[in-house]
């Protein structure tokens, strides 16, 4: 069987350097808010390129303290509006919503799966103060005119990088960046299957605004940026001490496992050969790092339980779209006809450091027997 993620092929590629680090926290006896956190948070500044990171205690409170920053700073207010892509995980939107804000949600292009910029001018109202793209599947979802857009409409940029960990852009304007640092602030995820990942949940805001990082610490802090003093009505989200020293073990390797991530879809696109089933348009590999890999058909379905039969596991992100869940129930008669394409057809292959050259080739050969 070849796995759609084996944690532990993952995590023996290092895991004397994974058990030394957890060791040194366990000696330390100091579990929250400590020297790993603030080393980490160091660590990936740096490798993000932004001058502030604040851990948090997973994606879904970094999405929401961000948002709920801005509001404390008075950037933003209840009701005004937020435009985001109308195919992610509901993770984006529930951070949206949870602040009293108002998601806008713009379908993306089939053809690049994420945010078609080309639509987001008309989406724009009086109420609008600001964009929340997304980097779904380890794709960019970034170029120089939605940051023009922005910069025009003086509305903040924000970055939801769950998925997109050491992913780059060139830019003509200000040149190579990676993602968390293209806009004005980011939120990352860092789940144990994403390609930076914790051992448990953790997550992280990135940003160049020194005063937006302080909020958001405090916020994430019970609202606290000293000891039972209490400025904000905040949330208890903290990242674990251990979890901070495996994430700076993990960091160090980052670039070479997404590289083996670029070398297996490389060999995906030049060998998968089927004509029911259509590859996503390949595009550089600075500008994607292949959190998943999807492809798409309109046999899905059976596709999957196909590939299953055979030995392959897969997954699909996502079977229902955001504005079909029973939670939005008030979305449930809009139509996204793009992003109910993808939300049908895709389906996610084997795609992760680990998977071996026979595995990859196995998963390849059922693709291409599939009919």
């Amino acid at each position: 069987m070849v796995k759609f993620l084996d944690l532990q092929a993952i995590t023996a590629m290092h895991g004397d350097e994974y058990k030394a680090a957890v060791n040194r926290v366990v000696d330390s006896g100091w579990f929250l808010q400590g020297r790993e956190n603030q080393q980490f948070e160091a660590d990936y500044a740096q490798y993000v390129g932004t001058d502030h990171c604040v851990a948090v205690a997973n994606g879904l409170d970094a999405l929401y303290l961000l948002l709920r920053g801005y509001k404390e700073m008075g950037v933003m207010k209840d009701g005004d509006e937020i435009i985001v892509p109308a195919n992610t995980f509901i993770a984006t939107i529930l951070a949206i919503t949870r602040n009293n804000l108002v998601p806008v949600l713009v379908e993306p292009t089939f053809e690049h799966l994420e945010l078609d910029v080309e639509r987001v001018e008309d989406a724009i109202t009086a109420k609008t103060r600001g964009v929340m793209t997304v980097h779904l599947y380890g794709r960019i979802a970034y170029n120089d005119k939605l940051g023009e857009i922005c910069r025009r409409h003086h509305l903040k940029l924000m970055e939801d990088c769950a998925q997109s960990h050491g992913c780059g852009f060139k830019s003509q304007v200000s040149g190579f960046k990676r993602t968390g640092a293209l806009g004005d602030v980011a939120a990352h995820s860092f789940y144990p299957g994403k390609n930076l990942g914790a051992f448990g949940d953790a997550g992280a805001v990135t940003t160049d605004d020194a005063e937006l990082a302080a909020v958001v610490r405090a916020l994430a802090n019970y609202g606290s940026q000293e000891k039972y003093v209490f400025n904000y009505v905040g949330i208890n989200s903290r990242m674990s001490e251990v979890d901070a020293a495996v994430l700076d073990v993990k960091l160090k390797y980052l670039d070479e496992d997404n590289r083996r991530r670029q070398q297996l879809a490389a060999y995906y696109y030049e060998h998968i050969n089927n004509p029911l089933i259509l590859l996503p348009s390949r595009i550089p590999d600075e500008n994607n790092v292949y959190h998943l890999f999807p492809v798409f058909c309109e046999r899905r379905d059976e596709l999957q339980a196909f590939l299953k039969e055979n030995g392959v596991q897969t997954l699909i992100h996502y079977p229902i779209p955001p504005h079909q869940q029973a939670c939005y129930k008030e979305w449930r008669e809009r139509r996204y006809p793009i992003t109910e394409k993808i939300h049908r057809q895709e389906l996610s292959i084997p795609m992760n450091q680990a998977i071996t050259s026979a595995e990859a080739e196995q998963v390849v050969r059922v693709l291409n027997s599939f009919g």
